[in-house]
């Protein structure tokens, strides 16, 4: 490993301010950045550690809806009761995310910025834009049954591997950002990047901004939700494909309903067509694969991963058939 100097955070402003000026990375459960350190991906001259910060709380807020700060563990997230009760679908997202050991140390915040799994991304040996801008995209050519379907370009077609996120952008979560110029608020869903021909962006934030929390809003009585991942084994595997889904039905008419994939994009995909199908219509099978086939009519699979089209129609059709079918 690269000799880095580690900083222990007092307070947010100083976190920010620290990494403003020596270009730092943030330190709090560590369970992507140090294993990026350790493959030689990523070599911060500096790590701030914010795990003293007073972000660890989890909070009702006044008018409805759920604060969650930026080091709240995964698993503390998962099993608190009112996540439990009135968001499971995160929950869920959360317990099939990682294995126990994993869950007990990452974080909020890191989990909405790991980084790629993508093997090229993680060995330094071979070109990858991600990590080298201009070196060049070796999954297009090469093992890429696990990479997008949806929003890639020429230079990147690595997905983001987090499921906590998928959930979030599936129930519009707003992520509080404290950066050089003060605090301000983004959508969870503007959050991550396309990777377009800058790849190295993962999010819209720079360096020297600080997640110090994400805010749920209050879901409408009568909505229900799930999450369900698609993997290649039961436990410890990254989504081939999963579905966020928030589903209102009232006289077996779509209300309300949002949708969000994990597994096909480069960030958590939300399903904006296929809302717009199914808003207002009847519950029906034939509605629900109109909605899926919409979302899908764009995707560019790759030479290793054609079957994440059909899975994905599938996984969409299946979720709201079971959500629906539930409500009734």
């Amino acid at each position: 490993m690269i000799p880095f100097d580690y900083r222990r955070a007092a307070d947010v402003e100083g976190a920010v301010a620290e990494a403003a000026r020596t270009g730092a990375a943030f330190l709090a459960g560590g369970t992507n950045l140090v294993d990026r350190m350790k493959l030689g991906v990523s070599a911060p001259e500096v790590l701030v550690d914010i795990n003293r910060l007073p972000l660890d709380g989890v909070e009702e807020l006044p008018g409805g809806g759920l604060r969650v700060g930026a080091t709240v563990r995964n698993s503390d997230l998962a099993a608190h009761p009112v996540v439990r009760r009135d968001y499971p679908l995160l929950s869920r997202a959360l317990l099939s995310g990682a294995s126990g050991q994993l869950r007990t140390l990452a974080t909020t915040g890191g989990n909405l910025l790991q980084r790629t799994r993508c093997l090229y991304f993680q060995d330094t040996s071979t070109p990858c834009n991600k990590r080298e801008p201009g070196s060049g995209c070796s999954a297009i050519d090469g093992h890429n049954r696990q990479h997008a379907i949806l929003g890639a370009s020429e230079h990147c077609v690595a997905v983001h591997p987090s499921d906590m996120a998928v959930a979030m952008a599936a129930l519009d979560a707003t992520v509080l950002v404290h950066g050089p110029g003060g605090p301000r608020t983004v959508p969870l869903t503007d959050l991550h990047r396309l990777p377009g021909d800058e790849p190295h962006r993962d999010t819209v934030l720079s360096a020297a901004d600080l997640i110090t929390a994400v805010d749920l809003p209050p879901l409408p009585r009568g909505t229900r939700s799930l999450y369900r991942k698609v993997r290649d084994r039961a436990s410890y595997a990254f989504a081939l494909v999963s579905v966020a889904l928030v589903l209102h039905v009232d006289d077996d008419v779509v209300r309300d309903v949002r949708i969000a994939l994990g597994g096909v994009a480069h960030k958590p995909w939300r399903a904006r067509r296929a809302e717009g199908v199914l808003r207002g219509r009847p519950v029906s099978a034939d509605v629900f694969l109109e909605a899926a086939e919409a979302e899908l009519a764009d995707a560019r699979p790759l030479s290793g991963n054609a079957f994440k089209v059909p899975l994905a129609r599938n996984v969409i059709v299946s979720a709201l058939r079971d959500l629906a079918w539930e409500e009734r």
